[in-house]
C-alpha cells in the first residue's frame, strides 16, 4: 500500500523541520515558500541576524509572562514567514504567487501549536504576493487560507477602528 504523503503534507513536514532551528524558548515556527512545486525560501523565528538569542539572556515575554500572539515589542524575533519573504529576496528569488507554508511547535511540550500569522506577518504576506497559506493546527489537521480573504477582513477592521474613532471624537467635540 502507498503510503505516499500529500504534497501538503510534505511541504508541511518540511517546514517542520525548519521550526526546529529556531532558537526562541516559547514557540518555534517554520516556513517555507513554494512556487511551481519548488522550495523557494525558508525561515524561521529568531533573532535578527548576528543578534543575541533569547536563550542566551532570557526571555522578556516570559519574564512578563505575557500571553502567545501578543508582546511584541518584547520580542527580538523576526518571524518565521518574515524571514521567509526576507531570505527569498536576499536571494533574487520570486514568491510572487507562491504558497506559504507554516508549522508551529511549542518550546517546552513540543506540541503541535498552529502557526496563524499576525497581523503584521499577513501584511507582509499579502504585500510580497503569496496567494494562499498553508498550517497545521494542534489536532493535525490541515488548513488553508485565501490570502484575499486576509485583504477583505483587514481592510474592514481598519475602517471599522476609524468610524469608532471618529465617532468618539465627534462626541468630544474634538473633530
Amino acid at each position: 500500500m502507498n503510503h505516499r504523503p500529500s504534497k501538503d503534507q510534505y511541504y508541511l513536514e518540511i517546514a517542520r523541520s525548519v521550526a526546529f532551528r529556531s532558537t526562541c524558548i516559547r514557540s518555534r515556527y517554520g516556513a517555507i515558500i513554494v512556487k511551481d512545486d519548488a522550495i523557494v525560501s525558508t525561515g524561521y523565528n529568531g533573532p535578527i541576524r548576528g543578534g543575541v538569542n533569547c536563550y542566551d539572556y532570557g526571555c522578556l515575554k516570559d519574564m512578563l509572562d505575557l500571553p502567545h500572539g501578543s508582546g511584541y515589542d518584547y520580542c527580538i524575533a523576526v518571524h518565521a514567514e518574515e524571514n521567509c519573504i526576507i531570505n527569498a529576496a536576499r536571494t533574487g528569488s520570486s514568491v510572487l504567487g507562491g504558497v506559504l507554508y507554516i508549522y508551529g511547535i511549542d518550546a517546552k511540550s513540543n506540541k503541535i501549536i498552529k502557526g496563524m500569522p499576525c497581523d503584521r506577518c499577513k501584511r507582509a504576506i499579502i504585500n510580497a504576493g503569496i496567494t494562499r497559506v498553508v498550517m497545521m493546527d494542534e489536532d493535525e489537521n490541515i488548513e488553508y487560507i485565501d490570502v484575499r480573504e486576509w485583504i477583505k477582513l483587514d481592510t474592514e477592521k481598519y475602517v471599522e477602528m476609524v468610524m469608532k474613532v471618529k465617532k468618539e471624537l465627534e462626541e468630544k467635540g474634538s473633530y
